[in-house]
């Protein structure tokens, strides 16, 4: 079927755009190409092999979109001359345009828009590839999405964490880098409390739960030091409570409160109750690596930075 044909048959938009792509897809295969398979086409317009059919059966009203159209013409470079007819009857076929404006008689059509020289109208960029402006609107949703969720999980995450945080670290005040250790806490703050209530001279059990017996013995480390006696152990009991550990300390519960913190702060290090080298060389790793002096002494500075390289608090 020419196009001719077309033109001069009182056709719908739809049936003479359905002859004129079967006639471009029929015409295909010449200057040694071989005409391609409806399979083939199908996956190159993006369209499945059933609708791509339905496009080029004359027997039925063809409703190729504008874009499928203007790819056919390219991909089986038909007659320049005739894709302004195509695009006007697959524009009167969608109901955008008068039939009788698209099923005129053919007559020498006006150069399209488009740079001098070139064949027929240029694509636009987006109908050049049949997936590439869904897949930029896919693109676009996703990221808008991808921000609403940034937008509302980041400020609660923030809130949550900060809430977590205010609950778990349990700091006296603001501004300092002591921990509070009081009544309830078990694991490491009650071990570390009693530890060094042992090394001061409290007979304490050690057994990581700071219970109504801990907190009556800081009371009276407390009192005995003129503190307020609130059982608490905070920023003004942690200094008094703590003992300078080196290779002079004779108190094997300071030691061992020090052994311990350090190897839960990720330094491994032997639990022995007595200060080895071993020790002295884990204090100073310790101690480069929280940008402290390296002395290999446990002093206010290094316990400060023990306390706080643990674990979150752990209750009853």
């Amino acid at each position: 079927m020419t196009d001719n044909t077309v033109a001069g048959r009182e056709e719908q938009p739809g049936q003479a755009l359905a002859g004129l792509l079967r006639n471009w897809w029929e015409s295909s295969a010449r200057d040694g190409r071989e005409k391609p398979t409806q399979q083939s086409l199908a996956k190159r317009l993006g369209v499945d092999q059933t609708t791509l059919s339905r496009y080029l059966n004359p027997a039925h009203a063809s409703n190729a979109p504008r874009r499928i159209v203007e790819q056919l013409h390219t991909v089986l470079r038909a007659p320049d001359d005739e894709l302004v007819r195509a695009c006007a009857l697959a524009d009167a076929a969608a109901g955008r345009r008068p039939a009788a404006t698209a099923s005129a008689a053919p007559g020498p059509a006006p150069a399209p828009a488009g740079p001098a020289g070139g064949r027929g109208a240029a694509p636009r960029w987006w109908d050049r590839s049949p997936v590439t402006f869904p897949a930029l609107a896919v693109a676009s949703l996703l990221l808008l999405a991808l921000g609403c969720i940034a937008w509302w999980v980041v400020p609660t995450a923030g809130q949550s964490d900060a809430k977590a945080m205010a609950n778990l670290s349990d700091r006296p005040s603001e501004g300092t880098d002591w921990p509070l250790a009081r009544k309830g806490n078990v694991l490491w703050k009650a071990r570390t409390v009693q530890l060094l209530l042992r090394a001061n001279a409290f007979d304490v059990k050690v057994d990581a739960d700071y219970g109504p017996a801990t907190a009556e013995a800081v009371k009276k480390f407390q009192s005995a030091h003129g503190l307020t006696p609130d059982g608490k152990v905070g920023k003004d009991t942690w200094p008094l409570l703590i003992i300078t550990v080196d290779s002079r300390t004779t108190k094997p519960d300071a030691v061992t409160a020090v052994q311990y913190l350090l190897h839960h702060a990720g330094v491994p290090t032997d639990s022995t109750g007595t200060y080895t080298l071993a020790t002295m060389r884990s204090l100073k790793e310790f101690q480069e690596s929280r940008n402290l002096p390296v002395t290999g002494v446990g002093d206010e500075g290094t316990w400060r930075a023990l306390l706080n390289a643990q674990g979150p608090d752990q209750h009853k």
